[in-house]
């Protein structure tokens, strides 16, 4: 028995009995399930998880080639010019050294292709890769550097001398506004936005509150560093990947090199950690034109500085948040806009707007994202992209009108809820916000928080509560397509053209699988991580377990329909149509009568068949277009703050969630206490030290760059809804990006409301509760 079996085995023991009816987009139960087998929602522990401990699991830098090299870069050190000299003749005598590759020798290639410009595009940025002398931020890589080893690349490049002609930089966010901004726009949409007359609602009404908060840049640090193990075989480029778009890696990196994106195979089995960060940078370019021009194999993994210097994050932001109210809590006008710094290579602004779409019913609107832009490397989605950050502010206003107007913070939230989509008019697929703040609000202990500020102390300690809402959208991505393999003796193969980062997907799609095809799990094997796969899957968006939900529903469709076909005179399902049938007991049963049933492993058998495929794309339904659709949660927090240092503590923390249905209670759970986990960070000690006098990311390490480590978190409680959102495939929305929405708001209006003091910039660190 393998180890993967065992695992199933025992965690099945555990499950729960009953799991909610499967749904399809419309509201109508899917008549290809005939009962509740238990599967779908049940706590079942990662498939892979003993694969991982044994180390049995191979990442991106963990594929051994033949005659493989081992590459390191070179850092520019000005923000913007060009390179005068470049001195490559020591690290070329270094010893085991293969090749110095710079502008100077490097492989002709086209641009990166700019993220979203295109279905299947990836790039961080559109700026040649090592075509000319050209620097544009401080930290862009000049040169390659490939040895027999590792620690012999790493020596070889501190050897390379560089010196530069520098060019007029803009590295300070106060230079970038006066030189003007520009309209943002996110996934080719504009975020501006006014309905009414929200200035004049603002000015008008009773209650207001004007307010301006900021956040800083961030940067991706997920526990695996970005690497990549490539070799050439002939004009056939494979590149193992740490990757969450294995199709849209190998589009793009066909587009750069100029060949047939089928001579492109991309492998990205296990990923430890994306958070949108693992999509395609400079050093996979970098890695395969130096494989190219060597002739062998080559690894690359950049450390943890390089990540800093090559792979964008979040973007610094600067919010404008107001609130016109009447007496009774209810919105006249709500603004939300502000400016963000951009490079003016890439198209990623931080949408901070877009829970002020949909999160509260108002009179009028004022949204807007401006962008001021700055020679620096190009930012990127990173976990909630404008969410995040942008619920710190919207959050935090609704608070401090929440005082101001000496009304409970959650009176004012559910007050001004809305019952359709506030900006579009839409109606909302499913929305059960209220019930998740009335329960969380119950198991938190809401009612013992003091609304006067400082009210609670424990010796030195003062103790307070806060809360906000969490929202990330239900984004539905086509792409999605899944192939189905029936072998002879009823084992299934799920193929898929998606991505496994530690968030149990495989586990989670085996599970939806096996119940779809009335099987067991160890029945069935997903597989993923694979360019060959059908579809183009992104693991983004919180919207991948739908994409890969929908593509295996259609290719079941498709394999029933097959299966069908072979059913002659000899079965008890001859002339049925597949609308006539359900999936059970490991084969196929009419709806309507228990005595008509025929195995699949029979039906193969009949027809002389070893196996039977079936593929299918899973298009978005019109209908589905038709609902507003978002997560939603309620954020509870407890923090101690020190009325002599100023150090904040959370010491408890409630996430009560409605996510549609739970696929997998275990890992659903574990999404949403990282999420939280990482919102903790976001709000007392992440941030990125831009030097605004050269453009130098300066905390570039772990020991400078400060995320949560054990001491630093809290018992963390979740809890869910699980009520079926009926216009989703499977009943369920995303649970990735939920989880640090909210975050921030709700441990500041915590912390307000432990010592009165209102930190409207984040990180909350000690410097902003000390003193008066």
């Amino acid at each position: 028995m393998s180890i993967v079996q065992e695992a199933i085995q025992a965690v099945m023991k555990k499950a729960v009995a009953l799991a909610p009816d499967a749904w399809m987009p419309g509201g109508k139960p899917d008549p290809l399930i005939a009962r509740r087998q238990g599967l779908i929602g049940a706590p079942v522990s990662r498939l892979d998880g003993p694969l991982k401990v044994q180390g049995q699991a191979r990442f991106a830098a963990e594929f051994p080639m033949e005659d493989m090299l081992y590459a390191a870069l070179v850092y520019s050190t000005v923000p913007r010019g060009r390179i005068a000299t470049l001195d490559t003749a020591a690290a070329q005598s270094a010893p085991g050294v293969v090749l110095v590759m710079t502008h100077e020798n490097a492989p002709r290639m086209k641009p990166m292709p700019l993220f979203m410009s295109k279905d299947k595009a990836a790039g961080g940025d559109d700026l040649p890769v090592l075509q000319d002398d050209q620097v544009h931020w401080n930290g862009q890589p000049i040169a390659v550097v490939l040895a027999q080893t590792q620690e012999e690349a790493d020596h070889a490049a501190s050897l390379v001398l560089a010196t530069y002609e520098t060019a007029p930089a803009t590295t300070s966010f106060a230079a970038a506004k006066a030189k003007g901004t520009k309209p943002g726009t996110f996934q080719g949409e504009p975020l501006k936005m006014e309905i009414g007359d929200a200035e004049a609602a603002l000015a008008a009404a009773p209650h207001r509150i004007d307010v301006t908060y900021t956040t800083p840049r961030h940067n991706h640090n997920a526990i695996e560093l970005h690497a990549a193990t490539v070799a050439w075989k002939g004009d056939e480029l494979v590149i193992h990947d740490a990757s969450q778009a294995v199709a849209h890696m190998a589009w793009s990196m066909a587009e750069i090199f100029g060949i047939d994106e089928k001579q492109v195979h991309v492998t990205s089995p296990y990923v430890g950690g994306g958070f949108g960060g693992k999509t395609l940078w400079r050093h996979h370019v970098l890695a395969a034109a130096a494989s190219r021009l060597a002739g062998r194999p080559v690894r690359i993994m950049l450390t943890r500085e390089g990540v800093y210097r090559v792979v964008g994050g979040r973007t610094n932001t600067e919010q404008r948040v107001a609130i016109g109210a009447q007496a009774d809590g209810r919105f006249d006008a709500l603004i939300h806009t502000g400016t963000v710094t951009m490079t003016e290579h890439n198209n990623m602004p931080e949408p901070f707007i877009l829970p002020a779409r949909s999160a509260y019913a108002a009179g009028s609107f004022k949204l807007d994202v401006e962008v001021a832009t700055l020679d620096m490397l190009a930012n990127t989605f990173m976990r909630a992209p404008g969410e995040a950050v942008g619920t710190f502010a919207l959050e935090s206003a609704i608070d401090e009108l929440a005082d101001a107007m000496r009304m409970d913070p959650i009176e004012l939230r559910i007050r001004n809820e809305p019952e359709k989509d506030p900006t579009t008019g839409a109606p909302f697929s499913s929305r059960e916000i209220v019930q998740a703040y009335r329960a969380g609000a119950e198991r938190f202990g809401w009612s013992r928080r003091s609304a006067t500020p400082g009210a609670r102390r424990e010796g030195e300690w003062l103790v307070g509560m806060g809360c906000a809402t969490a929202t990330y959208p239900y984004y539905r991505m086509p792409g999605g397509a899944a192939r189905i393999t029936l072998a002879g003796d009823g084992q299934v193969k799920v193929e898929v053209a998606a991505h496994e980062m530690g968030m149990g997907t495989a586990t989670a799609q085996t599970q939806v699988t096996a119940e779809r095809l009335g099987l067991s799990m160890d029945q069935v094997k997903f597989c993923h991580g694979d360019s060959r796969f059908p579809g183009v899957v992104l693991a983004g968006g919180s919207q991948q377990s739908a994409a890969i939900g929908s593509a295996v529903m259609a290719a079941q469709h498709a394999l029933v329909t097959e299966l069908l076909k072979l059913c002659g005179d000899g079965s008890p399902l001859h002339g049925l149509k597949p609308d006539d049938v359900v999936c059970r007991d490991g084969g196929l049963g009419k709806i309507d009568d228990a005595s008509r049933f025929d195995s699949y492993a029979a039906i193969l058998a009949r027809a002389g068949r070893d196996e039977l495929v079936a593929e299918a794309s899973a298009p978005l339904p019109l209908e589905v277009q038709h609902w507003s659709m978002h997560s939603h949660g309620a954020m509870f927090c407890e923090v101690r703050v020190n009325e002599v240092t100023g150090e904040t503590r959370v010491s408890r923390f409630l996430g009560s969630f409605d996510c549609g249905r739970i696929l997998n209670a275990k890992t659903a759970a574990s999404q949403f206490r990282g999420g939280i986990i990482m919102g903790l960070g976001l709000a007392l000690m992440e941030e990125t030290q831009f030097d605004e006098r050269n453009g130098r990311i300066m905390n570039a390490s772990f020991s400078d760059y400060h995320v949560p480590v054990h001491m630093d978190v809290p018992e963390i409680d979740v809890m869910w809804t699980d009520i079926p959102d009926p216009h989703s495939p499977m009943g369920a929305r995303g649970v990735g990006e939920i989880g640090i929405t909210g975050v921030g708001a709700a441990v500041a209006n915590a912390v307000f409301n432990a010592c009165g003091k209102r930190v409207r910039a984040l990180p909350i660190t000690l410097d902003k509760l000390m003193g008066s």
